[in-house]
């Protein structure tokens, strides 16, 4: 667990190529049930932009199946682990540059002791509107 002084989180990519950085441990974990994330095998922390550090070149993937994607995933061209997430350009236009998404599946899991993971449905989600969860929360430990 991070210092009290400290509470940056330093996340890596499988062979090193791309290394994150963020400011803060995440205020809770989503680990999503649907297909993007399931295939992607990420887990997201979220986060301001300007709280977030990303070291290295990372390819983009826009998902195909939807008419205007909202998020661009982040991946290493050289290991293809899912770094993060950032706001496609009609998602920005439409809320601001509000949220990174990070894998938090990238950083020791250490560091995340007492943060909470949610289990969201968003398989069921209808793209608006809270999420529904498949199951209740529990904190990392």
């Amino acid at each position: 667990m991070p210092s009290e002084v400290d509470l940056s989180v330093e996340l890596s990519c499988h062979c090193g190529s791309v290394t994150l950085c963020v400011q803060r441990r995440p205020d809770f974990i989503h680990e999503c049930n649907c297909s993007l994330c399931m295939k992607t095998g990420a887990i997201w922390g979220y986060f301001d932009p300007r709280e977030v550090r990303v070291n290295g070149s990372t390819l983009g993937y826009r998902r195909a199946d939807k008419a205007e994607p909202g998020a661009i995933i982040r991946f290493c061209g050289t290991c293809g682990a899912t770094s993060h997430f950032e706001l496609s350009e009609a998602a920005v236009e439409k809320f601001g540059n509000a949220v990174v998404g990070v894998n938090m599946r990238l950083a020791d899991e250490r560091e995340l002791s007492g943060v909470e993971m949610r289990y969201p449905d968003g398989r069921a989600w209808p793209g608006s509107g809270d999420f529904g969860y498949v199951r209740p929360p529990r904190v990392i430990d």
